[in-house]
């Protein structure tokens, strides 16, 4: 079941689905937003929400806008929700600057700290990584998907060398997750998916 807890207009729901479809994506998708709302819904169920709605939103449109390689994807997909935000009366007393906040931190996956971050910052990051601690067919979808959307866009051999030092650095940090609901239970998925990718 979907993560859920305010209905956008059929609009909104058009326009993002649009936004993530272009330009077209092999992982930051609309499946990728699914997915991220699925751990969503399992925080909802386990430790829960605060904020319930602005957790939402940032998810759904925290890669609404994803170029690979450039460096404002964030700060144009949190642009886009809060356009969205001001357009839909039911969001009116959403806390606008903290659904910003959480999609600016997307840009931050893999630098972070666990006392960096509040709480529900940090399940909120989880839930975006936890593709890391996925069933081994599932993460090397994941990898293939990011290889290829920046393919054409940088050098191969330069891509690789970025990548793997992205790994490595996930592998090499004492917390690959932020929150403890998310490093109990994936946290050793993660670190062999890692290593595996490392070795190949």
């Amino acid at each position: 079941m979907d993560f859920a807890p305010i209905a956008l207009t059929p609009a909104h729901w058009q326009a993002l689905e649009a936004a993530y479809a272009t330009p077209p994506r092999a992982y930051h998708h609309f499946g990728h937003v699914r997915a991220v709302l699925q751990h969503c819904q399992q925080v909802a169920v386990g430790p829960g929400w605060q904020q319930p709605v602005e957790v939402y939103l940032a998810a759904l449109y925290h890669d609404a806008v994803y170029q690979a390689g450039r460096k404002d994807n964030e700060a144009r997909s949190a642009q886009l929700a809060l356009q969205a935000i001001a357009e839909v009366p039911a969001l009116a007393q959403v806390d606008a600057a903290r659904v910003e906040q959480l999609i600016l931190l997307t840009a931050r996956h893999g630098a972070l700290r666990p006392d960096e971050v509040d709480a529900e910052a940090a399940l909120f990051l989880d839930c975006d990584m936890a593709i890391l601690g996925a069933p081994a067919e599932v993460f090397d979808a994941y990898d293939r998907g990011v290889a290829e959307e920046y393919r054409g866009v940088v050098p191969g051999f330069l891509y690789r060398a970025g990548r793997r030092r992205f790994l490595q650095g996930l592998l090499r940090a004492p917390r690959i997750f932020l929150s403890d609901f998310f490093h109990q239970r994936l946290d050793a998925a993660a670190r062999a998916n890692l290593r595996r990718q490392l070795e190949r």
